[in-house]
């Protein structure tokens, strides 16, 4: 992955200190990337590629969850979490879907880094893992950007169209309104009109220092002001936002 654990902890910090509103969101991403680069390692240094293997870390987790005024139901079956989070079938629990996130995301990345994954997807799914994107990247070519989609699960980018939406496939560049806020220049809402949903994407263009999935988290700001004219966000981020 291009933004690894550790410049993704670095990032948090730094914004935290940018974005005081969201201070308490990016503190706690920032702990929990600090486990999950525990995990990284461990997956790295014994190849392991079972997913169960993930439960002997349910104890840190919940214990750095509970220390942080987390309020979600611990899960009582914690394999069939993992496993079922695996499959993409636990949309309907965001506990469950939270706990099960934060471990499958540096597997999945230790697994991604295995092997070759295609640079280019006509799909807007993960060529991977088929995990939906949780943000975009936008980087400068020629005289213009090319957007690219960042997997919310292990990490893949893979070019994407620009003027479509990646969940209905409008390409009537009318209905997708692009919304950016002076404050945040690098950060922008991609929405779409016919179906009422919104990916964010980071322009590297406007601030070559993003981590994108940290400035995505930083600037809930947008998702606010996104959500209160009644789009809905693509795919929640690792906090479930």
């Amino acid at each position: 992955m291009k933004w690894g654990l550790d410049r993704r902890i670095a990032r948090a910090t730094e914004l935290a200190e940018v974005y005081p509103a969201a201070r308490e969101i990016l503190t706690f991403y920032r702990e929990l990337a600090l486990l999950q680069k525990s995990v990284s390692e461990d997956l790295h240094a014994k190849s392991e590629t079972d997913v169960r293997v993930l439960v002997r870390y349910f104890p840190a987790l919940l214990d750095l969850a509970c220390k942080s005024g987390v309020n979600l139901e611990t899960p009582a079956r914690q394999e069939e979490v993992l496993l079922a989070c695996w499959e993409g079938d636990l949309a309907n629990d965001p506990a469950g879907r939270f706990y099960a996130h934060v471990l499958l995301q540096p597997y999945a990345e230790y697994l991604a880094s295995r092997g070759d994954i295609p640079g280019k997807a006509a799909d807007p799914r993960c060529p991977f893992c088929n995990a939906r994107p949780v943000v975009g990247v936008l980087r400068g070519e020629g005289d213009g950007a090319k957007r690219w989609l960042l997997c919310s699960l292990c990490g893949t980018e893979w070019q994407y169209r620009r003027v479509i939406c990646p969940n209905c496939g409008e390409e009537n560049k009318d209905k997708l309104p692009v919304y950016l806020a002076d404050q945040i220049a690098h950060v922008r809402v991609d929405a779409c009109d016919t179906c009422q949903t919104y990916l964010k994407s980071v322009d590297l263009t406007k601030d070559g220092h993003a981590v994108p999935v940290v400035d995505e988290l930083a600037t809930v700001a947008l998702n606010i002001w996104a959500e209160e004219r009644g789009y809905s966000k693509f795919e929640p981020n690792l906090l479930g936002m």
